[in-house]
């Protein structure tokens, strides 16, 4: 038993000391054309599971004063005003759609059950939603649906981790591959069979 916890606390020590000296080798800066070429060279890894969507949106109470200048705030991208009035007004606001969403996720927060995925890519516009409590005004500027490629945009954090990770485990061979030459020329270790 002493032996068993003596091979674990060698582990453990052996272990830490790996993750010690990935932290400090691994070169963790992954640019753009990185991102790019690994996206392009592997498109088959990117179909989407789930429909996503870009899209602005405020939603307000039904007594908020001025929606209509909400609208068109909203069509123009006028995030300024927008933002002063949502600050003031607004249950809840996304003013800008640098990011992809997933779909499930905005329905959530947004009732767009009656509108297909068709509508969505046809009519990448401005939507007036109201139920008993509020109004949801969405201005949909991209929608995709699962089972298509995935935009750069939508796949670049995961390309970074798996370039990093991919980085990471060479860097672990090398090391292991330097760990066996010292201990070989140190006569550290001995090579059977040959």
């Amino acid at each position: 038993m002493s032996n068993q916890l003596e091979d674990y606390r060698a582990s453990l020590l052996s272990f830490a000391y790996e993750q010690e000296l990935i932290r400090q080798k691994l070169d963790t800066l992954v640019s753009e054309k990185e991102i790019e070429n690994y996206y392009n060279a592997y498109p088959g890894n990117f179909e989407l599971k789930n429909n996503i969507i870009k899209l602005r949106y405020v939603k307000l109470p039904l007594k908020a004063p001025n929606p209509d200048k909400v609208k068109t705030w909203l069509k123009q991208g006028d995030n300024n005003k927008l933002e002063q009035y949502c600050r003031l007004y607004a249950v809840n606001y996304l003013l800008h759609d640098d990011d992809w969403l997933m779909m499930e996720d905005v329905l959530k927060e947004i009732p767009l059950g009656d509108y297909s995925s068709e509508q969505f890519s046809r009519n990448n516009r401005l939507l007036e939603i109201k139920d008993k409590d509020y109004l949801y005004l969405v201005n949909i500027s991209g929608f995709m649906v699962k089972e298509t490629k995935a935009p750069l945009s939508f796949a670049k954090e995961n390309i970074r981790n798996i370039i990093l990770n991919k980085r990471k485990i060479r860097l672990i061979q090398q090391m292991q591959e330097e760990a066996y030459r010292e201990a070989l020329d140190n006569k550290d270790a001995e090579v059977y069979g040959k």
